[in-house]
């Protein structure tokens, strides 16, 4: 028993200092162990910042393709578990370098390293010009005519006013009343009426009150490129934009551009009339007339007085001089000399761009016009303020009273389509369908951009 007890005991001691043995030597050999792994990881750490250090040097030299293929390299690296734990995930290559480092990725100072930035300039919005003369009483007239253009037109409009003293402070309060939203698609300036040379009281009272004032739109306006000149009679039923891109059919020789006086020769006025030359067969209506002013300012005219070309500056008064006893129409009947014998520097734009009374009165003659609807109203001989011809009169009083905010084909198209009913069994009423259908067209086309282009499609 008591041998039996000795072998027990000398078990259990010899158990014990086993036990002893093992943990004292576990004990002893974890910080060396750990010593070790500290080190391998910062000789690690070194070598991948060494790398990054270099690759960072270098990546101002290397084209695109080499930085690419140098990252590439330096993340298969990583993957093979240089520079990083095999239990670590791979970081994007500025995060990771900042997290080694012990820096918070959002505090890290950006690299000196220049970085090619390339700024596309905004495209500059094209601007429309377009140029008014208004003498008299004709400021609501005007006023009416600058609210059409700006109800359809789509880019910004810039008006040049030629107006007497009197009427600009009228211009310039009226204006500055309109509601913000459409004060943001225009500007505006106010000119005196001046002329460059000649008896400028002469040349005011030619034909209209100030109209030759447009003569001398390319000598006044010298930083305006191109232009849009109408009489103050004039209504746009579609957008001004249409007939600015008319600018960009000039060929190389044209400058300006015009409709027909008339479309039958037999009933026109200066192919029956005329004591003076002019332009084609029926001679032109400068009503609507879009200009390429810098052309116009650069080119030579061939004329009748001398044998060599003249500026439009100096060929404007001899002409008058030698023609004054002949024109009817005054600055019309010039700018019909002028092309006559410069045909070639003159774009024919069809009728339903300068629609007048004439073109319906004598029956309808405007072909156009059926096909497509009127385009640009002119209602000369005074017909928006008598009752000779009612058409064109609903359509001058609906855009006159129409208040800017409200909705377009309730205020104005159906007002405009319910008076027409009463104008049926006039000479240019019988045909709504020509002062209708463009009219319709352009308020369905501003529809659909503001507000179905709008509006997603239900699921």
């Amino acid at each position: 028993m008591r041998i039996h007890c000795k072998v027990v005991a000398i078990a259990v001691c010899f158990g014990v200092f086993l036990l002893l043995y093992f943990l004292g030597g576990n004990a002893a050999d974890d910080p060396l162990l750990k010593e070790v792994g500290e080190e391998r990881h910062r000789q690690q750490k070194q070598k991948q910042q060494q790398q990054e250090e270099e690759e960072d040097s270098n990546s101002s030299q290397f084209p695109s393709e080499l930085r690419r293929d140098a990252v590439a390299k330096f993340a298969r690296k990583q993957s093979a578990g240089v520079g990083v734990r095999p239990e670590e995930p791979l970081r994007g290559r500025k995060e990771g370098r900042a997290m080694n480092r012990g820096v918070n990725a959002k505090s890290k100072p950006r690299s000196n390293v220049a970085r090619s930035v390339v700024k596309r300039p905004r495209a500059q919005e094209e601007v429309m010009h377009l140029a008014v003369v208004a003498c008299g009483n004709r400021l609501d007239e005007t006023l009416t005519m600058v609210k059409s253009a700006l109800l359809f037109s789509l880019k910004k409009i810039k008006f040049h006013i030629f107006a007497e003293d009197p009427l600009a402070p009228q211009f310039e309060e009226r204006l500055n009343r309109w509601p913000r939203s459409v004060s943001a698609k225009f500007q505006y300036s106010v000119y005196p009426i001046s002329f460059s040379v000649g008896n400028a009281d002469e040349w005011k009272k030619l034909f209209k009150p100030c109209a030759a004032q447009r003569l001398f739109l390319p000598v006044i306006l010298k930083d305006v490129d191109s232009l849009l000149y109408v009489d103050t009679d004039v209504l746009f039923l579609r957008p001004m934009d249409d007939i600015w891109s008319l600018l960009k059919s000039f060929n190389q020789t044209q400058l300006a551009a015009m409709a027909p006086e008339h479309e039958v020769p037999k009933i026109g006025w200066y192919s029956r009339f005329a004591r003076h030359p002019f332009y084609g067969v029926t001679g032109v209506n400068s009503g609507v007339m879009l200009m390429n002013l810098t052309r116009i300012r650069s080119a030579l005219f061939k004329n009748s007085l001398i044998p060599t070309g003249l500026s439009w500056e100096d060929l404007l008064h001899p002409l008058y001089q030698k023609y004054k006893n002949h024109i009817t129409w005054g600055d019309q009947d010039l700018l019909n000399i002028i092309f006559h014998y410069n045909p070639e520097c003159l774009l024919i734009f069809p009728c339903q761009w300068n629609y007048r009374p004439d073109h319906c009165m004598y029956g309808s003659n405007c072909k156009g016009a059926e096909e497509e609807g009127v385009s640009i109203l002119h209602g000369n001989r005074g017909v928006y303020h008598d009752d000779k011809q009612p058409a064109f009169k609903v359509v001058y009083d609906a855009i006159r009273d129409f208040p800017f905010e409200d909705n377009m084909f309730q205020s104005l198209f159906y007002p405009i389509q319910t008076k027409f009913l009463d104008t049926v069994n006039t000479l240019c009423g019988r045909i709504p369908q020509v002062f209708l259908k463009q009219i319709e067209k352009t308020m369905r086309s501003a529809f659909q951009e503001k507000v179905v282009r709008h509006v997603r499609p239900l699921k």
